[in-house]
């Protein structure tokens, strides 16, 4: 299986192990790291036959001024900013990711803000044959719960929303 990071995150794929499939032909992200998937499986050549998106990163519902607000925040003190970060993708669980820890750069959080989840492309990797699932935390602090699901849903891909679980799918 191919796996993509998270936003300031390296090695977390263990935290997933419930939710992935040991496969060859199996694509994994979780939220930065869904992004980065997604666009790995759209422009593959090679056999994949399923792509897993953990919590995957949603902002395109959200306001410019929100983009650049966090923007400023990360350049103003992007250690602050990470530890912020990283509590919130933690919650509700008091998981301590310290560990894990690969603080990312102002462009790799602005990719991950401005990024568009495009029908077009989705619909193009559907089309190919391979199932996509979406697994979104109901009480995750990152992203908008309700617009996320609300469009991953619509975009026909297979989706599971845990109750009580938070960006990490944990409670």
């Amino acid at each position: 299986m191919k796996y993509f990071n998270g936003f300031s995150l390296k090695d977390e794929e263990g935290l997933f192990d419930a939710y992935l499939t040991e496969s060859d032909y199996c694509v994994a992200g979780f939220s930065y790291g869904a992004q980065k998937a997604f666009e790995y499986v759209y422009h593959a050549t090679e056999r994949i036959d399923r792509l897993i998106l953990l919590s995957p990163a949603f902002f395109q519902t959200q306001k410019p001024s929100f983009i650049r607000t966090q923007l400023r925040y990360f350049e103003a003190g992007h250690e602050s900013y990470v530890k912020q970060f990283l509590s919130n993708i933690a919650y509700p669980s008091k998981l301590d990711l310290s560990s894990k820890l690969h603080t990312g750069t102002k462009q790799e959080l602005d990719s991950l803000l401005t990024y568009q989840w495009e029908q077009k492309k989705i619909r193009e990797v559907l089309d190919k044959g391979i199932t996509i699932e979406v697994f979104i935390g109901n009480e995750d602090k990152i992203v908008d719960t309700q617009e996320a699901l609300k469009f991953f849903k619509n975009s026909g891909m297979t989706t599971y929303l845990l109750k009580k679980s938070g960006h990490l799918l944990r409670d």
